[in-house]
């Protein structure tokens, strides 16, 4: 089997550093995972940044509920992305709708911009779209590392039809990470019938989730499924 990388969603420092211990490979940096991810705190990402090997990538939502946002929104979340910037991101996480739930190609061409070369990860709001085909291409034209996505699904396991055809549209000019439910006991279906090679997780304070997914992804590989 494929070397399958493992990204953690975090929202605490004790969570971050859980996450590494256990196998996570690269981390996305959040508040308030429990309202889908907020952009983390300057002082979160100051603390990390020297106690972290992986590259960390912070959320740039500057609220809880819907992903359009108007001017004034716009203009706080570029002060929050230059902001962590300046302290060592890796990348953001940002992802914003037009009101027919279509991508925000104004407000996405805003934050690459201001990212400077750093990798976009296009997030979860992906999945409201109307049309992920048609969503997906336009990502791609924008320059967009990769989307996180459920394949359109509450949760990836449901939606892994739709994942492995999204890799196939993708051809390798966009990054396609499945998120939403995957733990020890899917990752290995995920993986196997999409051919991803990276996965997202919600990691706890513990890190046992990421230290299952881990383990779980270990034994396949030593069996050679």
């Amino acid at each position: 089997m494929r070397a399958i990388l493992v990204e953690a969603a975090v929202d605490s420092a004790e969570a971050a550093l859980a996450a590494v211990e256990a196998g996570a490979e690269r981390v996305e940096l959040c508040s308030d995972l429990d309202s889908g991810g907020l952009t983390p705190s300057a002082a979160l990402l100051a603390d990390l940044r020297p106690r972290l090997d992986v590259p960390i990538l912070p959320m740039i939502r500057s609220r809880r509920g819907d992903f359009q946002y108007d001017a004034e929104e716009i203009e706080t979340m570029l002060a929050q992305l230059h902001e962590l910037r300046a302290l060592g991101a890796d990348g953001f996480v940002f992802g914003a709708l037009r009101g027919d739930r279509s991508i925000d190609t104004a407000a996405m061409a805003r934050i690459v911009e201001a990212a400077e070369g750093l990798p976009v990860v296009f997030h979860r709001a992906f999945d409201r779209t109307p049309d992920l085909s048609a969503s997906l291409q336009v990502l791609i034209g924008l320059g967009i590392e990769r989307v996180l996505t459920s394949g359109g699904a509450e949760r990836a396991i449901l939606g892994v039809d739709r994942l492995a055809s999204l890799m196939r549209e993708a051809r390798g000019r966009i990054g396609i990470l499945p998120g939403g439910g995957i733990d020890a006991g899917n990752v290995h279906e995920i993986a196997a019938r999409t051919g991803v090679t990276e996965v997202h997780a919600r990691c706890e304070r513990d890190g046992e989730r990421v230290r299952g997914i881990m383990r779980a992804l270990e034994l396949r590989r030593e069996i050679g499924g």
